[in-house]
Protein backbone atom coordinates (compact mmCIF):
# COMPACT_ATOMS: atom_id res chain seq x y z
CA UNK A 1 0.00 0.00 0.00
CA UNK A 2 1.31 3.17 -0.92
CA UNK A 3 1.63 6.22 2.19
CA UNK A 4 1.10 9.49 1.13
CA UNK A 5 5.33 9.89 1.29
CA UNK A 6 6.21 7.36 -1.50
CA UNK A 7 3.61 8.83 -3.29
CA UNK A 8 5.56 12.38 -3.03
CA UNK A 9 2.63 14.24 -1.66
CA UNK A 10 2.40 15.99 1.41
CA UNK A 11 1.38 14.57 4.96
CA UNK A 12 -1.85 15.91 5.91
CA UNK A 13 -1.12 18.94 8.01
CA UNK A 14 -3.84 18.29 10.67
CA UNK A 15 -2.39 14.69 11.44
CA UNK A 16 0.57 16.64 13.44
CA UNK A 17 -1.82 19.36 14.69
CA UNK A 18 -3.69 16.79 16.66
CA UNK A 19 -3.50 16.98 20.57
CA UNK A 20 -2.83 13.89 22.36
CA UNK A 21 -5.78 13.96 25.07
CA UNK A 22 -5.21 11.82 28.81
CA UNK A 23 -8.68 10.21 29.12
CA UNK A 24 -10.18 9.99 32.99
CA UNK A 25 -13.32 9.19 34.28
CA UNK A 26 -14.33 11.21 37.15
CA UNK A 27 -17.28 11.13 39.17
CA UNK A 28 -19.68 14.86 38.55
CA UNK A 29 -20.04 17.21 40.89
CA UNK A 30 -23.36 17.71 42.64
CA UNK A 31 -23.62 21.26 40.58
CA UNK A 32 -22.86 19.37 37.72
CA UNK A 33 -25.52 16.78 38.44
CA UNK A 34 -27.77 19.62 39.03
CA UNK A 35 -27.28 22.15 36.32
CA UNK A 36 -28.05 18.39 34.21
CA UNK A 37 -31.17 18.07 36.34
CA UNK A 38 -32.18 21.57 35.38
CA UNK A 39 -31.71 20.57 31.50
CA UNK A 40 -33.85 17.39 31.77
CA UNK A 41 -36.60 19.39 33.44
CA UNK A 42 -36.35 21.95 30.91
CA UNK A 43 -36.72 20.14 28.13
CA UNK A 44 -39.60 17.66 29.25
CA UNK A 45 -41.25 20.79 30.04
CA UNK A 46 -40.77 21.91 26.32
CA UNK A 47 -41.62 18.06 25.23
CA UNK A 48 -44.97 18.02 26.81
CA UNK A 49 -45.69 21.30 25.89
CA UNK A 50 -44.93 20.85 21.80
CA UNK A 51 -47.63 17.47 22.65
CA UNK A 52 -50.02 19.39 23.65
CA UNK A 53 -50.51 21.55 20.72
CA UNK A 54 -49.98 18.63 18.53
CA UNK A 55 -52.25 16.49 19.68
CA UNK A 56 -55.10 17.06 17.50
CA UNK A 57 -52.90 17.17 14.19
CA UNK A 58 -50.37 14.68 14.60
CA UNK A 59 -51.18 12.42 17.05
CA UNK A 60 -48.15 9.47 15.93
CA UNK A 61 -46.08 12.98 16.72
CA UNK A 62 -47.26 13.72 20.05
CA UNK A 63 -46.91 10.32 21.43
CA UNK A 64 -43.19 10.09 20.20
CA UNK A 65 -42.81 13.47 22.07
CA UNK A 66 -44.89 11.94 25.16
CA UNK A 67 -42.40 8.70 25.01
CA UNK A 68 -39.24 10.73 24.70
CA UNK A 69 -40.49 12.96 27.50
CA UNK A 70 -41.32 9.74 29.73
CA UNK A 71 -37.39 8.49 29.24
CA UNK A 72 -35.87 11.84 29.75
CA UNK A 73 -38.09 11.95 33.48
CA UNK A 74 -37.44 8.14 34.40
CA UNK A 75 -33.95 9.33 34.00
CA UNK A 76 -34.14 12.78 35.45
CA UNK A 77 -35.50 10.51 38.64
CA UNK A 78 -32.62 8.54 38.70
CA UNK A 79 -30.33 11.69 38.67
CA UNK A 80 -32.33 13.57 41.38
CA UNK A 81 -31.83 10.03 43.46
CA UNK A 82 -28.07 10.14 42.84
CA UNK A 83 -28.14 13.86 43.87
CA UNK A 84 -29.59 13.47 47.02
CA UNK A 85 -27.30 10.43 47.67
CA UNK A 86 -24.37 12.84 46.85
CA UNK A 87 -25.79 15.24 49.16
CA UNK A 88 -26.44 13.00 52.33
CA UNK A 89 -22.22 11.90 51.74
CA UNK A 90 -21.21 14.76 51.71
CA UNK A 91 -22.54 15.48 54.80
Amino acid sequence: MKTAMSTGMPQPRYAAELPSFEWSISMPTVAQMTGSLHIHNFYIGKLRAKQEQLFESDPELAQLLDNVAAILLEHAVELADDIADKEDDDS
